[in-house]
């Protein structure tokens, strides 16, 4: 503690002494609360909606609100909310975080700001570490806000979506991260605004905070799904271009790197994939596998554009003439250029949608969070999300003794040393709990015990329910409990009789973790409200945190000792310098998740653009004039991108531009050469305007307005979910490849910034250039119904449920059927006899 400290206090405690006047009025109004009957105790609820609606503040009836929860809690749980717990509450309520040693009820404490917020309607979330406390808290603390007359939800693996969404629709909310993480991103890729299940994201609550936001951190959740489409698709659109005559069944658009199929073109494509209309809006996936196949084949040039490597194609920076390791083309074109040479086609499993924790929990308009252990990562905290640390009192002071930790040069002499003290404490009835590092080491320590005959469990966070029962028995006489550091967690320890004589519950860690938070929990498991309690740490030289961030002069002193295996070290140097490499390794974790941020917000913002212009779609706006603006962008930058002004090309251009226009309103001519060589480029923009306008009002005309709108938000939602999808693997082999090509004097974030940017740019094009073509081009009787284009088949965390709903089955191309190419033949002796 530095000297300004001492003579003013910390930051904590100057902040604990600012909420101290709030918490007497609280105190307060304890006697007035208590006298009131049931039914007045549950009116309060209503009064305080009515203050709300005449305009007090949440602020204004906090000491109320506050007093009556606790009032609740005594009638119906039996608890009464400590001082210390109501400082913790105002706290979160702040949007702070409120780090309260282990036993000092945070659950309860959770109580009070949920209650409060929740009467704005808005909805108040309570994130846990697992199912099992989630359901857990909402059976046990429900029961208080139910008394009060507010409903309780609870978010679980397996729900439907109509159980989600009436969970989500009740005042306060618990689950876990990963279920709300993964339902935001699920909202975001339905196709009716009536299949979402999640309200607004207003305030959370986040139990264990620092597991969540600061462990959890690095790992994004991410939904995978398959295409519609296998992967040999790409093979059969490749078979047919190959049959294609250039000029006579397509041109390549050089200026617009893509090559067209002509009306000979379009009508061997009807012919092949046995289609009524090639340009029907419900042969998009067909024609944008075609599309890319004639772009693998006829544009993009091998040892130009891209090499084959070892069965690989890896693309050629067209700059600097360098492979582009990592990096993949989108879009379908990579897949298409693999199935052109005839190397493997990478299976086309995509991401349909990501997010980090950091970025999903900013959203909330108010975040706060609780935890035993925060302050060590206290900068991280305030940098990263704007939240600052505030140390709440025990209630009781700590009885607890921490012992210096015991070195020793080998894991084995360490391995003897812990295995003694587990016996001695055994033989007088002291509870033991020993923390492992993993799940191997707790086995092995098992191993040592069973051999000594000495009882004891083995927790290593698999099942939480059955060790939430197993850890809260380990207080008790004579028990010994193994437990992985995270088992377990959030349940509390409580004392057997008899144990408090014998010292309370011992603590052994079997090793320094790499964060000195960890040890710091393991630490807090005993001496909960005051009890007795002890914990040492016993360490060895070869442990990896030692062996890898230990120095050489430490080893060279325990050498120029010359200490036996079992001679144990207590080194103030030797302590110094494992907490020196906790610091070390605590800013180098900090260092990767401030950079894997600095990655995520790219895409953040492009993902708040794409998700806002889906919302937009799905509340049913009228897009007309946004695809208005689309056609006239369109066709602008098609002049402008043609039309150079170089006179000794314009011939050939203005010939491609002719070709790109037909393809884009459609296939049958328009405009002749001679009409519109003799106009300025601003009168051909004109021209080409007028002829859309024509063809959009004749289609509108046609079906109707209303039809007309929904075929509108049909083709760009499809449009847009596609193009995201690819832009997602896009960026993310461009976050690959930038690690790869090693920038020089370059900060990697800042290229991937500046090249991301240029990729959703032309991602926004391609968007707006695909439904102003698919929309001049549809011609249906009715109106094509949404679906997703790609159906979700898993997540990269197991737990988290996939939304029980019909699933739309997926038309696929068996091997005994007959092949799409129109030969005769079954596809496996055809177009599939590669497969």
């Amino acid at each position: 503690m530095g000297l300004l400290d001492k003579i003013f206090g910390s930051y904590s405690e100057r902040e604990v002494k600012r909420i101290i006047p709030i918490v007497d009025k609280i105190e307060a109004m304890e006697d007035q609360i208590k006298a009131l009957s049931d039914e007045e105790l549950k009116g309060k609820t209503e009064e305080f909606k009515n203050r709300l609606e005449k305009g007090e503040t949440l602020d204004d009836i906090l000491p109320e609100a506050f007093a009556v929860v606790r009032e609740a809690s005594v009638r119906t749980l039996g608890m009464r909310h400590f001082r210390e717990q109501l400082i913790g509450g105002v706290v979160l309520h702040q949007g702070r975080i409120s780090e309260m040693k282990t036993g000092e009820g945070k659950t309860l404490v959770a109580t009070l700001p949920a209650y409060l917020n929740a009467l704005s309607g808005k909805g108040v979330h309570i994130i846990t570490v697992n199912d099992y406390l989630a359901n857990r808290d909402k059976e046990w603390m429900g029961q208080i806000y139910e008394f009060l007359g507010l409903k309780v939800g609870v978010i679980l693996h397996g729900l439907t979506s109509e159980q989600r969404r009436e969970a989500y629709n009740s005042h306060i909310t618990y689950g876990t991260n990963n279920e709300y993480g993964f339902d935001y991103l699920r909202d975001n890729m339905v196709v009716y605004k009536e299949e979402k299940v999640q309200r607004e994201l207003n305030f959370a609550i986040v139990d264990e905070v620092d597991s969540i936001l600061i462990d959890e951190a690095r790992t994004p959740l991410i939904i995978s799904g398959e295409g519609e489409k296998s992967t040999e698709f790409y093979k059969v659109a490749d078979y047919f271009v190959k049959t294609l005559v250039k000029e006579q069944d397509f041109t390549v658009d050089e200026k617009a790197s893509s090559a067209i199929l002509s009306e000979e073109g379009v009508k061997k494509a009807e012919k092949y994939f046995r289609l009524e209309n090639y340009a029907d809006a419900q042969n998009m996936e067909i024609q944008h596998h075609v599309t890319q196949a004639l772009k693998a084949n006829y544009v993009m040039k091998r040892d130009k554009d891209y090499m084959v490597k070892d069965g690989e194609v890896i693309i050629v920076d067209e700059f600097t003439g360098r492979l582009m390791e990592g990096r993949r083309y989108s879009d379908g074109l990579h897949q298409a250029i693999e199935a052109k040479e005839g190397v493997k086609v990478e299976k086309e499993s995509k991401t349909l949608a990501t997010i980090t924790f950091q970025n999903y929990f900013r959203m909330y308009n108010k975040l706060s969070g609780m935890t035993g252990t925060a302050l060590t990562e206290e900068v991280e905290f305030r940098e990263i999300y704007g939240l600052d640390v505030i140390v709440i009192p025990t209630h009781k002071p700590i009885e607890r003794i921490d012992y210096p930790d015991t070195i020793f040069k080998s894991v084995k002499g360490k391995y003897n040393a812990i295995i003694k003290d587990i016996e001695e404490s055994h033989k007088i009835g002291q509870p033991v709990l020993v923390g492992t590092a993993s799940i191997e080491k707790s086995e092995v320590l098992s191993a040592f015990l069973k051999k000594k005959g000495v009882p004891h469990q083995v927790l290593n966070a698999k099942y939480h329910e059955r060790e939430a029962e197993i850890v809260s028995h380990a207080g008790e006489k004579g028990m010994v409990t193994i437990a992985t550091n995270m088992a377990g967690r959030g349940t509390d320890i409580k004392l057997g009789e008899e144990v408090s004589k014998l010292g309370g519950l011992k603590i052994i860690g079997t090793e320094r973790h790499e964060s000195r938070r960890i040890d710091n929990q393991l630490r807090g498991r005993s001496g909960r409200q005051g009890d007795p309690g002890s914990t040492r740490f016993y360490l060895s030289l070869e442990d990896d945190l030692m062996r890898v961030f230990g120095t050489d002069k430490l080893q060279g002193l325990v050498d120029k000792i010359g200490l036996e295996e079992d001679d144990p070290i207590e080194s103030k140097m030797v302590t110094k310098a494992i907490e020196n490499a906790q610091k070390k390794v605590e800013g180098n974790n900090f260092d990767i998740r401030k950079t894997l941020l600095g990655y995520d917000d790219v895409m953040n913002k492009q993902r708040e653009i794409i998700y806002s212009q889906r919302a937009q779609v799905l509340q049913g706006e009228n897009l007309k004039d946004q695809v208005q603006d689309m056609i006239k962008d369109v066709i602008f930058n098609a002049v402008d991108s043609h039309l150079s002004g170089v006179e000794d090309n314009f011939d050939k251009d203005l010939e491609k531009l002719i070709n790109f226009m037909e393809d884009l309103f459609v296939p049958h001519g328009m405009l002749k050469f001679d009409e519109v060589s003799k106009l300025s480029n601003d009168e051909i923009k004109e021209k080409y305007l007028s002829i859309a306008h024509d063809i959009y009002e004749a289609k509108e005309k046609d079906f109707g307005p209303e039809s007309m709108r929904e075929i509108e938000r049909v083709i760009l939602l499809r449009v847009v979910d596609t193009k995201w999808m690819d832009h997602i693997d896009n960026m993310d082999h461009l976050k690959q490849g930038i690690g790869l090509r090693a920038y020089k004097q370059q900060d990697p974030t800042q290229a991937y910034q500046f090249e991301g940017s240029t990729m959703f740019d032309e991602m926004i094009y391609n968007i707006k250039h695909d439904t102003v073509r698919y929309l001049l081009h549809v011609q249906v009787e009715r109106a094509p119904e949404r679906e997703k284009v790609v159906r979700e088949t898993s997540t990269n965390y197991e737990e988290s449920s996939v939304r029980k709903e019909p699933v739309r089955k997926e038309q696929k191309i068996g091997r005994n059927d007959p092949c799409p190419c129109g030969s005769g033949k079954k596809y496996k002796n055809c177009c599939g006899r590669e497969a």
